[in-house]
């Protein structure tokens, strides 16, 4: 017999997850008794910031993450970046901390009541196994959760005195394989695109995650059909320079109205129909036109269960996109008018958000990865910085701030371009402790700090509800290259247009994480 500990250990190994990522507390130290030299620990210097680094490590990957947390209090403090990892479907296996068996019949110190439950439901699966012994295959089973579609985040509670205890070796198992949809529905779908007048295309976040980016092009080339990006899409699912790019659907009903209005067919590809922001419609309303069929391919029953009109097909998006590619040759149509480029734009007296994302277009590496956590800079973002390439592009499906910096550490780890984390100033506060971590890895990672001193999305969306003076949006007096420096990582202060290029420049080369605090006006 092994130890529950061993056995546990030899079930992460097998599934190659030999980083983890975590804060430890009391309950999780003998977890890491006569720790394994082929395994790593990346600290974090809080939990969130911990669960970030691993959704980043995970994306970068394709593989699942493991992170450690310490009991009822851990989990709370990484509980928003669960919920932002349940959103950007990533597989993460937490493991989290519990006190004594011996000590439960109590409340002990530290202890986490219902800790199954606590998480719920933002994680897949979620067990504090029965017995110290069925810890591992618990475990075991948690990751093969956590891997298939849709992808998520797992948990795994573990009372402290279990991992010295004996336990099987759990055998090996493998789970393989996505969902194919049923063939005679979509050749179905294949008929109606190929008789369509005027499709589109909209492309969500699994196209990405499912590698069919390129199957997607080239649907969307032997159809002849606009593509949109779908509302609050965390991923790049479309060359956003491709002549039959149509642009970004908000998140609102008016504006995917009138963006679907000219179309006979609409064809959403990964994507929930749809992710709304701002109320205002009538009930009922699905922001579908009535003269336009809405037909949904998803890898996710949920999101297909929930879709108010059309039809949805259940399926891998490569399965699903292949097999309407394999469907009947469409007739000749017209190319739809290309989407009218934004102008470039020239220095002024200060640093417009336009221009620093002009100038980061321009200077990154052809192969460079953007993880984005800079709402009111999203608009600015789609005019003057647009992505072409597969696994390009990473932002938060679950709109909470706090995600983005850590989780651009742990692409930088995962990843052998070079990444950019593309960060408010407000948002970068709430995982600043991820710059240590940076520092302390050595990645080589350029942080990109967009300083308004507000929360700006805010303001923009107090004039939606019509309040003339928001309160709490102001962030004076930040200063981030003092933030930097106080936890090891290199830092500039760019004020003046003229800076901008040079600073840039030396940030993306530098072999070790770089901050710009760049200040925008």
């Amino acid at each position: 017999m092994l130890t529950v500990r061993e056995a546990s250990l030899a079930v992460l190994r097998g599934h190659g997850i030999t980083t983890i990522f975590g804060n430890p507390g009391s309950t999780e130290l003998p977890m890491f008794r006569d720790f394994p030299d082929d395994f790593r620990y990346v600290l974090g210097l809080q939990e969130s910031v911990a669960v970030g680094m691993a959704d980043g490590y995970a994306q970068g990957t394709g593989r699942p993450a493991l992170v450690n947390l310490h009991s009822a209090a851990g989990v709370g403090h990484g509980l928003g970046n669960v919920f932002t990892a349940f959103r950007n479907r990533t597989p993460l296996v937490l493991v989290a901390g519990q006190q004594a068996r011996s000590l439960l019949t109590g409340e002990p110190f530290l202890f986490a009541e219902r800790p199954a439950e606590f998480p719920e439901p933002y994680v897949k699966y979620s067990r504090e196994p029965a017995r110290a012994a069925d810890v591992p295959a618990t475990l075991a089973r948690a990751i093969h959760v956590a891997r298939t579609p849709p992808c998520g985040p797992v948990l795994v509670s573990v009372p402290v005195d279990d991992w010295d205890e004996p336990a099987p070796a759990v055998p090996s198992h493998t789970v393989a394989g996505s969902v194919a949809g049923d063939p005679d529905v979509l050749a179905d779908v294949a008929a109606r695109l190929a008789a369509s007048r005027a499709p589109a295309l909209v492309v969500g976040g699994e196209v990405d995650r499912d590698g069919a980016f390129a199957d997607v092009v080239a649907l969307a080339e032997r159809h002849a059909a606009r593509v949109y990006a779908a509302p609050m899409s965390p991923r790049c699912g479309f060359p956003e320079t491709h002549p039959l790019f149509g642009g970004f659907l908000p998140a609102a009903h008016d504006g995917i109205r009138a963006a679907l209005g000219g179309h006979d067919l609409a064809l959403v590809l990964g994507s929930p129909v749809f992710p709304f922001h701002t109320e205002g419609a009538a009930p009922g309303d699905t922001a579908v036109p009535d003269a336009t069929a809405l037909v949904q391919l998803t890898e996710d029953p949920a999101h297909a269960a929930w879709t108010p009109v059309g039809t949805s097909v259940v399926t891998g998006l490569r399965h699903g996109v292949r097999a309407l590619l394999a469907g009947p040759p469409p007739p000749d149509r017209p190319q739809p008018p290309r989407r009218a480029a934004a102008e470039r734009v020239g220095a002024g007296d200060v640093i417009s958000e336009e221009l620093l994302l002009q100038t980061l277009a321009d200077l990154r590496p052809d192969d460079a990865v953007v993880v984005e956590e800079a709402p009111a800079t999203r608009g600015p973002m789609h005019d003057h910085l647009p992505f072409d390439r597969p696994a390009s592009f990473y932002t938060c499906a679950s709109g909470g701030l706090g995600h983005g910096l850590p989780a651009a550490v742990g692409m930088a780890l995962a990843r052998r371009e070079r990444v950019v984390a593309l960060v408010g100033d407000g948002s970068a506060m709430y995982g600043i402790q991820a710059l240590w971590s940076a520092g302390q890895l050595g990645v080589p990672l350029t942080i990109v700090v967009v300083h308004n001193a507000r929360y700006r999305a805010l303001d923009q969306f107090a004039a939606h509800f019509g309040i003339a003076k928001p309160v709490g949006t102001t962030l004076p007096g930040l200063d981030f290259v003092a933030l930097a420096a106080g936890q090891g990582v290199a830092g500039t202060r760019v004020e003046r247009p003229g800076e901008l290029g040079p600073a840039l420049s030396e940030a993306l080369r530098s072999p070790r994480p770089v901050l710009l605090d760049v200040v925008v006006g």
